[in-house]
C-alpha cells in the first residue's frame, strides 16, 4: 500500500524513501522531515515578507519588516515596493541605496551591496543556481558583491559569484556572468564592455519617496 510518495506500508513493514527512489534509515528520513518542516517555515516567512513588499506603500514601515526578517539596511537606503527576496539573513544594503521596485535579492550567498549604488526596477541577482552538468542537478551557491555607486539598468541580471566593481554600469537588460572592473560600463548577453564612465563621481541618490 502506497501512503504518499515517498512512504510506502509493506507486509515487512513502511519504507521511506527519498525523492529518487533512495531507501532512507530512520535517522535520515527523521533529519528530512524536521528539514521539510523548517523550509515550510521559511517559505511562510517569505510570504508574509512579500506581502508586506507588495502591498504597503510607506517605505520606512517595508524597511521595519525586511530588518526584522535579517536584511542588513543602511542609512538612507530604501527597498521599493514589490522587492523579492530568497534567503533575507544573507542580503546586506550600504548606505543611500535605492533598490528598484519589483528588484530580486537572493540572500542564499552573501549578496553586499554598497553605498550609493541605484538598482533600477525588477533587477534579478542571484547567488545560487543549478549545476546542468551534475547528473543530480545539484545546486551551488556562490556570493555577490556591487561596490559603491554602481548603477544597475532595469531588468539587467547577475549571476552568481559576480563582483560588480566602484562606478560600473549594468545596461538595461544584461545579462552578468563574470567580474565587471570599476567604472566600466557593460552591456548585452552575455554582458561585454561597451564604454567606461568618468571616475569623480561623488553624488548622493537622495531622500525615498514617500509611497514608492
Amino acid at each position: 500500500m502506497i501512503y504518499s510518495e515517498n512512504i510506502k506500508v509493506t507486509m515487512k513493514g513502511i519504507v521511506i524513501t527519498d525523492k529518487n527512489g533512495n531507501k532512507l534509515t530512520g535517522k535520515k528520513a527523521l533529519s528530512k522531515v524536521l528539514n521539510r518542516i523548517y523550509n515550510w517555515w521559511l517559505d511562510f516567512k517569505l510570504y508574509v515578507i512579500h506581502l508586506v513588499s507588495i502591498n504597503v506603500p510607506i517605505h520606512s514601515f517595508r524597511k521595519l519588516v525586511f530588518v526584522l526578517a535579517g536584511v542588513r539596511v543602511g542609512s538612507g537606503s530604501t527597498v521599493h515596493m514589490g522587492c523579492k527576496f530568497f534567503e533575507p539573513r544573507g542580503v546586506t544594503i550600504g548606505n543611500d541605496t535605492k533598490i528598484g521596485d519589483r528588484a530580486f535579492l537572493d540572500g542564499r550567498a552573501p549578496l553586499v551591496i554598497g553605498d550609493h549604488v541605484d538598482i533600477a526596477s525588477e533587477v534579478m541577482i542571484y547567488n545560487s543556481e543549478h549545476d546542468v552538468n551534475d547528473p543530480k542537478f545539484s545546486a551551488t551557491c556562490d556570493s555577490v558583491r556591487i561596490c559603491d555607486y554602481v548603477f544597475v539598468g532595469p531588468r539587467a541580471i547577475i549571476l552568481p559569484g559576480v563582483k560588480i566593481g566602484k562606478g560600473a554600469v549594468v545596461a538595461a537588460g544584461a545579462v552578468v556572468t563574470k567580474d565587471v572592473s570599476d567604472f566600466m560600463i557593460v552591456g548585452g548577453v552575455p554582458a561585454k564592455v561597451i564604454g567606461e564612465r568618468a571616475r569623480n563621481v561623488s553624488y548622493k541618490l537622495g531622500r525615498a519617496r514617500l509611497f514608492q
